[in-house]
């Protein structure tokens, strides 16, 4: 098999990024060679590749789906929002500049020779590229420059499918509405529908999707069940509420109620899918200081607005309240954005432009940002036990005198950013380092810490983290291969074969 193919989606969180993970393993399984791509991607979670690029988490999933290391080329264009109108833009794997709506508006003929360019570099080294839309193909007012949706696949030449998310509401309208909104030379392109989501009998749909193809002409290809516990990593937090990935079996021990505050700019919230798998670790988002509750952890996770996101903790008692709760015995774990706000001072000229700002004071550490960019994978060790991840930051994060290291890390970059803990008060820990938990051992010997800490027991599952998400794109696979017409589908990837 040789050949492309577009998902695209009636909305955002439609599934387009659980479809393509699961053609892409789908294909893999089947002996084929094939690559995730999505042109521009508007994310706070994201992956750093081998040689320090960064990416869209999403996409790093559909790669590890297809049984292939994650690229830059994958995901040429990455929007990372700092405000209501502005966004941090990564092109090909490097921050370019914070533009707004318009001048990044202004920007994408330029950047739409970067995705072409890309994905015929894809194309050219994989038997198959499934391409992943954004948002709606059928945003009119963004047609005319579009660099994410049906105009790359009308440049490539290569066909499309569209998802549509039922439980919602109003598949029928939000697909035929789609399909008739797109000029003809985009219309032509769309040879398939999906219905995502659907819970119940098949049969309940009637002759609904039989009338659709006779309105619009485009056929259904299948109705994919709703499935409650698959929770790969999400692009953004439209998917935070209902994303949980299944615990491992049942409670052995004791429980864990782990409180985790959601930034308004939260970022890199995968950092804590590997807790979820845990079976009596219950994880819960906390954003007001009366639902902290008496938590065992509270996590500050990463966030793309470290300033403006300790000044909107300090606003609503956070601070005082977690502090509290920390010396209760509660265990405190900053995590990258997180970890800078637990420290004595940031020094920030770049992102918020603020200055001299006062941390926490939580730890001997200072912060200070960087115009330069920090994204690259680490590998060290943490309590005895070997830990691995990545870096994405501007604020370079460094202990003071006498402070206490947590995480060391092993590499050639020396200590900058290692993460520490308070002297004397090993409850209150940070790091720089993104997806530390997924390393099974560390991941143990922290909970277990923590549930002594307030006298309980825990026992970890003993799971691999790294079978937890396989598992889980098998199930996607299985999905898709049980309940789309691969026939048809085929022909749609073959269409797009490079001539």
């Amino acid at each position: 098999m040789r050949g492309a193919l577009m998902v695209c989606g009636t909305a955002s969180n439609a599934g387009k990024s659980h479809v393509v993970s699961g053609l892409c393993r789908l294909l893999a399984r089947r002996g084929v060679k094939v690559a995730p791509f999505k042109a521009q991607n508007m994310a706070l979670n994201s992956f750093v590749t081998a040689t320090g690029h960064e990416i869209g988490r999403a996409q790093a999933v559909q790669a590890w789906a297809a049984g292939v290391e994650p690229e830059v080329a994958m995901n040429p264009i990455l929007l990372k929002p700092t405000g209501e109108r502005t966004s941090q833009v990564v092109r090909n794997g490097a921050p370019m500049g914070h533009l707004d709506a318009a001048q990044y508006h202004a920007t994408k003929p330029e950047l739409l020779g970067d995705v072409l360019e890309a994905l015929e570099g894809l194309r050219a080294r994989f038997d198959v590229v499934i391409l992943e839309g954004a948002g709606s193909p059928a945003e009119i007012n963004l047609l005319d420059h579009d660099i994410v949706n049906l105009r790359v696949a009308h440049e490539a030449a290569v066909r499309a499918v569209v998802v549509g998310d039922i439980d919602r509401g109003g598949v029928f309208a939000a697909l035929y509405g789609t399909v008739m909104l797109l000029p003809d030379h985009y219309r032509r392109l769309v040879g398939g529908f999906i219905v995502n989501k659907f819970r119940g009998d098949p049969a309940l749909l009637g002759d609904g999707t039989a009338e659709l193809e006779r309105r619009c002409g485009v056929p259904c290809l299948g109705v994919l069940p709703y499935l409650h516990d698959v929770a790969l990593d999400a692009e953004d937090s439209l998917a935070l509420e209902d994303r949980r990935p299944r615990p491992a079996g049942p409670a052995m021990g004791d429980s864990l109620d782990v409180a985790v505050v959601r930034f308004p700019r939260l970022a890199n919230f995968t950092d804590l899918d590997p807790l979820c798998i845990e079976p009596g670790v219950q994880v819960r988002l906390v954003e007001h200081a009366s639902a902290l509750g008496d938590p065992d952890l509270i996590v500050l996770p990463g966030t793309k607005a470290t300033v403006a996101d300790l000044e909107w903790m300090r606003g609503r008692g956070l601070d005082t309240a977690v502090d509290a709760r920390r010396r209760n015995g509660a265990t405190v774990l900053g995590l990258c954005g997180g970890y800078q706000m637990m420290g004595r001072r940031i020094v920030d000229e770049v992102e918020s432009g603020r200055g001299e700002v006062a941390g926490l004071g939580w730890l001997d550490v200072d912060t200070v940002f960087s115009p330069a960019k920090c994204t690259r994978q680490r590998r060290g060790h943490a309590q005895g036990q070997r830990v691995s991840g990545f870096e994405i930051h501007h604020g370079r994060t460094t202990r003071r005198p006498g402070a206490e290291a947590w995480v060391t890390l092993d590499d050639v970059y020396g200590t900058e950013d290692e993460g520490a803990q308070a002297p004397g008060h090993p409850e209150v820990r940070g790091t720089s380092l993104h997806g530390l938990f997924e390393e099974d051992g560390l991941r143990a010997s922290f909970l277990v810490e923590v549930a002594a800490r307030r006298g309980r027991r825990f026992v970890p599952a003993g799971a691999p983290f790294a079978t937890a998400r396989h598992d889980q794109l098998e199930r996607l696979a299985d999905l898709v291969e049980a309940h789309v017409d691969l026939e048809a589908l085929t022909r749609l990837i073959e269409a797009g074969a490079r001539r």
